[in-house]
């Protein structure tokens, strides 16, 4: 049977083989979970705008447009009576994303997010 470490001659060769193996299987891993993230985002996105539309019966691009990405995602948090205030305050007072969370007195927990 063929052992790779008592092989002298082939020793760096298969080590090197290893190493570059293992970098693959990383960045893959790493490549898919970037691809996971940014899908989570535009999902995130979407539920603004979905969440926009059912309130106030309008589209909601301008306003999306004005907004971080931060502001949207702490957005999903609020019920929809403080969502309106909140708006209003990321909007016009251009509070952080941080600052909306710390603002939501009825919390809407997202237990789904990866």
């Amino acid at each position: 049977m063929y052992k790779i470490g008592d092989d002298p001659k082939n020793k760096l060769v298969w080590i090197l083989f290893s190493v570059v193996i293992f970098l693959l299987f990383y960045l893959a891993i790493m490549v898919r979970q970037h691809y996971a993230l940014g899908l989570q985002n535009r999902m995130v996105i979407l539920e603004f705008k979905q969440r926009y539309f059912e309130i106030f019966n309008m589209r909601s691009d301008e306003t999306a447009a004005k907004l971080k990405f931060d502001q949207m995602a702490a957005l999903r948090f609020a019920h929809d009576d403080e969502f309106k205030d909140l708006l209003y305050k990321a909007l016009h007072e251009n509070i952080s994303g941080d600052e909306i969370k710390r603002s939501i007195k009825n919390w809407r927990a997202d237990w789904l997010r990866i």
